[in-house]
């Protein structure tokens, strides 16, 4: 049998383990010196050697014979420039929160201008100006809202009915058509559901005219009628979004109430409404809020005070009270004050409204 010479740095057969196995060049090994030819790195097939096949040890005594200085590894190196892109980051939450904190100023400023002038007296406003801290605050303004001739009680009083009536109108229709549009069957039912919902696009001011003149017409202008009649039959906006949210009611409860013998109107309000609660109470506010704030229509169709609304009181002021702007300012803050409380009394479910139409 021909004997193969090792190359140069390999360790003999009788060569002792771990001596120096470094230096082996890769699948060079003894019979007895396989430990040392660098075990973590080193090939795991059996190794020639003299004309026969040596088989390297298992894994779990590669280690035995490595030196100390083998076993120890060098730690890795901090990566180049990660404090810049730390500050970079830093720098990058510190405009964010800029961003933000002016963005809540520009918003609540205005707001809180209002209420803090509201509580001013005219005689405080005029020497230190509008940014003025009321010292101390007074309800004098408040007072003299409800206690002249032309004050806020028939306003809140007109602008409370109207917002009812229209809210209970819209709601009772909206979930109706939506119910209808979602779940019966009838020709041409996509068709007016687009039409319908189409006029979302028509902006407000191009329908006054045509309305005033309709009204005008049957004898209606300056009446309660005239403010609740255009919009109390329904909201294209609120049927298209309940007839979204009515289409994912599970088939399945509808089919099982069915064959307990439930009727079209009983399945409606015993299983859609509950299942929608949180988006109906989500288009309560939109309704209240919306009507609440109303301003042009109630202008054009009413004259005089008798169904003036809060929003065409409170512009009236200012030129009522020749440019007391703390009254105004009362009558402002009056008129926001029921939304912001309506606004923190159901922000739970305005949450999970908006939760559960992402979700679906």
């Amino acid at each position: 049998m021909q004997h193969r010479t090792q190359p140069h740095g390999a360790h003999g057969a009788d060569r002792p383990d771990g001596a120096d196995g470094s230096h082996q060049p890769n699948g060079a090994a003894g019979e007895n010196g396989a430990n040392g030819a660098n075990g973590a790195n080193g090939p795991s097939g059996p190794v020639r050697s003299g004309g026969a096949d040596v088989s390297t040890a298992p894994p779990a005594q590669a280690n035995v014979g490595r030196s100390p200085a083998a076993s120890h590894r060098p730690a890795p190196r901090r990566r180049r420039g990660s404090g810049s892109m730390q500050m970079r980051a830093l720098a990058g939450y510190a405009g964010t929160y800029v961003v933000l904190a002016v963005a809540a100023v520009l918003t609540l400023g205005p707001f809180l201008f209002s209420v803090l002038t509201a509580f001013t007296r005219s005689q405080q406003f005029a020497q230190e100006g509008p940014l003025s801290i009321p010292s101390p605050p007074a309800l004098e303004n408040f007072v003299s809202l409800f206690t002249s001739a032309d004050g806020f009680v028939t306003p809140v009083a007109v602008t409370v009915q109207v917002v009812a009536v229209i809210l209970v109108g819209q709601m009772v229709f909206s979930v109706l058509a939506a119910y209808a549009f979602a779940q019966l069957r009838f020709p041409g039912r996509d068709l007016l559901f687009w039409v319908y919902v189409a006029t979302l696009m028509v902006p407000q001011v191009v329908v006054v005219v045509p309305l005033y003149l309709m009204m005008s017409e049957v004898g209606l202008r300056n009446t309660f009628w005239a403010l609740i009649l255009p919009f109390v039959l329904g909201s294209p906006y609120a049927i298209f979004l309940l007839r979204e949210n009515f289409r994912g009611v599970p088939t399945e409860l509808m089919d099982a109430m069915r064959i307990d013998g439930a009727g079209t109107l009983r399945l409606l309000w015993h299983l859609v409404v509950p299942l929608n609660r949180p988006i109906i109470v989500t288009l309560v506010l939109i309704t209240v809020v919306t009507h609440w704030n109303n301003f042009m229509w109630p202008m054009v169709i009413t004259s005089g005070p008798e169904w003036r609304v809060i929003t065409v009181a409170t512009s009236a002021l200012q030129s009522q009270y020749n440019n007391n702007w703390t009254l105004v300012m009362a009558g402002t803050t009056l008129a926001m004050l029921p939304l912001v409380i309506l606004m923190i009394v159901f922000q739970k479910q305005i949450t999970n409204s908006v939760g559960d139409t992402t979700m679906r």
